[in-house]
């Protein structure tokens, strides 16, 4: 055996020993694996011993019922069902500290009404007073639930899987209902007690002048029963869909996670389910409709998240039913307590700000490759301009005036591009002239017509480029129009809800991409498209014609877009629509300005 053999053996032992230790894992991992280990048998032995405890349970229930027939029906106060009771049954100890009495607390503040519920020890009711559905019914924020919307799991030294939204608190706040006042606070207490030395306490603090709230939860003596020392913390049911449109409010249904400086997204397509799980340090997990959401939070350290999503059908159907959950998983800290900080409201930028500075990534600002200018735009510009203006004027009126204001910060680009292409207008009889004296010859043609744009001082590219510079300002209005609670249910002129399309017309049949209505402001735009393709196509320096630059093929262009621009905005936020009408209403009279500035410097320098 040579040295350089012997001296790749020693190499490879070097490196396989290395490897070893290095991949070895710590006791903190071994523990890990040990509880995950736990948490996977106990989940086995629930399944298997499901059935029959399930079972024993209904056969329970029968002869409750059959007692209840013999002595008659006696009024008696709300309690757990059957299934309830089934459920509990699966819980150990924990099902033990449920009680048989449900109650509820509400919560009035300025802002929102909050009903409370012992089922669960939570939420169960979320109505903003600030907010109005579609047709001016109390905006309802959670679908369909009887108990706590929020729900606290953890793995127990049974081998019990606790989900406290299916067991009953004992309620420790004795007021049926409290009111709290703008800078007023409150609380709202529950208790699940185990036995004399053993409790969970939670504790609801709100106040009056915010769509935030706070759960700290205290485990009294539970330091052995919980396994990890570990809860998942979550949001259970669905939000409900409050536009007219189910359809297009799908579009923004979907689970969030905020975790390593980056915004994660659930969202599904079709029918199915689908969930995402993420490790790590977790800043806040969410569920979202088109303009409301619930967020949540602590400040104790994480371990991870969870999101699932369940869709019935295709989202472009409306009768889909879209369901969204997000669930954090955080440690419970020495001295026994877990804290949340939640929000449940508008996806409002102030809001939301407060909430936590990343929130508002959830609304769609613009493209990701545009977001180097869509986000400051957006942030502070247009929600600044809107928040000052909404004293004095209809949102209406501030989208007029935000159209004519952009004009005219963008008008010397606007001049400059009219004017290359009233020059290049002016050129047109000499480039023919070029392409037919090189007709054969391609390269001659092309050599010759640049030395013209040089001997002449144009730019080719001067009408394209100014429009290209204002294309991303056009990108990201186009995109936050469309989800910008700024807009939502402001009535202007025909128009009831500048955040949904204002349909004046039904049509007999429905028109592929179009639908079977048409919307106003949306007919206004194409007309005042056409009108300034006609401009820009036909009208040149003194009045003068020459027809399109590109010829016929590219003038019978200038015709099709806007009626391409109606398929694509005939559905679109009707806000969005009356911007580009003014936008382009502007730009008509701009170029009509422009040539008749053209016309006066070509007489003056005749003169």
């Amino acid at each position: 055996m040579d040295r350089n053999t012997v001296t790749g053996l020693i190499l490879i032992l070097l490196v396989m020993v290395a490897w070893a230790y290095f991949t070895m894992p710590t006791e903190e991992e071994l523990r890990q694996q040990q509880a995950e280990q736990a948490r996977q048998d106990s989940i086995a032995a629930v399944q298997e011993d499901s059935q029959q405890a399930r079972q024993q349970a209904n056969d329970s229930a029968q002869v409750v019922e059959q007692q209840a027939d013999d002595t008659g029906n006696e009024s008696r106060s709300p309690s757990l069902s059957a299934e309830d009771e089934d459920e509990q049954a699966e819980m150990g100890m924990f099902s033990e500290a449920s009680v048989t009495d449900t109650s509820t607390t509400v919560v009035n503040t300025p802002l929102y009404r909050a009903v409370f519920t012992n089922v669960g020890g939570g939420l169960s009711q979320m109505i903003l007073k600030d907010y109005e559905s579609w047709d001016h019914q109390p905006l309802r924020m959670i679908a369909d639930t009887t108990r706590s919307a929020y729900s606290l799991g953890f793995l127990t030294s049974e081998n019990y899987n606790v989900e406290t939204d299916e067991l009953v608190f004992e309620p420790l706040t004795e007021a049926d209902s409290l009111s709290i006042g703008e800078g007023d606070t409150t609380e709202v207490k529950y208790a699940l007690n185990i036995d004399d030395e053993r409790r969970i306490i939670y504790t609801y603090v709100l106040n009056g002048d915010s769509h935030q709230y706070e759960l700290n939860v205290q485990f009294v003596g539970l330091e052995r029963d919980i396994i990890g020392g570990a809860v998942d913390f979550g949001w259970k049911p669905r939000l409900r869909f409050t536009e007219k449109d189910p359809s297009a409010e799908a579009v923004y249904a979907s689970a969030y996670v905020y975790t390593g400086g980056e915004m994660e997204q659930l969202k599904l397509s079709e029918a199915g389910q689908s969930e995402q799980n993420y490790n790590g340090d977790i800043d806040w997990v969410a569920t979202r409709t088109k303009f409301f959401s619930q967020i949540i939070k602590t400040d104790n350290p994480t371990q991870g998240a969870l999101l699932l999503g369940e869709q019935t059908g295709t989202t472009e159907q409306r009768s889909t039913k879209h369901h969204y959950q997000s669930f954090i998983t955080t440690d419970i800290s020495d001295q026994g307590t877990a804290s949340f900080q939640m929000y449940t409201g508008p996806m409002a930028y102030h809001a939301l700000r407060d909430y936590s500075s990343t929130t508002y990534d959830m609304v769609d600002t613009g493209y990701s490759w545009l977001s180097w200018i869509s986000d400051p735009l957006v942030k502070y510009l247009i929600i600044p301009y809107f928040g000052f203006v909404d004293p004095y004027m209809n949102v209406g009126l501030a989208i007029i005036l935000f159209a004519v204001l952009i004009k005219l910060v963008l008008y010397p680009l606007t001049k400059k591009s009219y004017k290359s292409m009233a020059a290049m207008k002016e050129l047109q009889p000499k480039m023919q002239e070029i392409k037919e004296k090189y007709a054969d010859d391609p390269e001659k043609q092309q050599k010759a017509t640049m030395k013209l744009y040089k001997e002449e001082g144009v730019n080719p590219l001067g009408g394209c480029l100014p429009n290209l510079l204002q294309l991303p300002i056009l990108i990201t209005l186009w995109r936050f129009f469309q989800n910008s609670i700024l807009i939502r249910q402001q009535e202007f002129l025909w128009a009831e809800d500048l955040s949904a399309p204002d349909y004046i017309l039904s049509l007999p049949f429905e028109i592929p991409f179009l639908g079977d209505q048409l919307a106003g402001f949306v007919l206004l735009m194409t007309a005042a498209m056409m009108v300034q393709s006609q401009l820009t196509g036909g009208m040149g320096p003194g009045g003068g014609g020459g027809g399109a630059a590109g010829g016929p093929n590219m003038k019978a262009l200038q015709y099709i877009f806007p009626f391409m621009l109606l398929f694509i905005f005939n559905n679109f936020a009707a806000g969005l629509s009356l911007y580009y009408l003014i936008y382009n209403v502007v730009s008509i009279g701009q170029q009509l300005l422009i040539y008749r500035q053209i016309d006066k410097e070509k007489e003056a320098a005749a003169a």
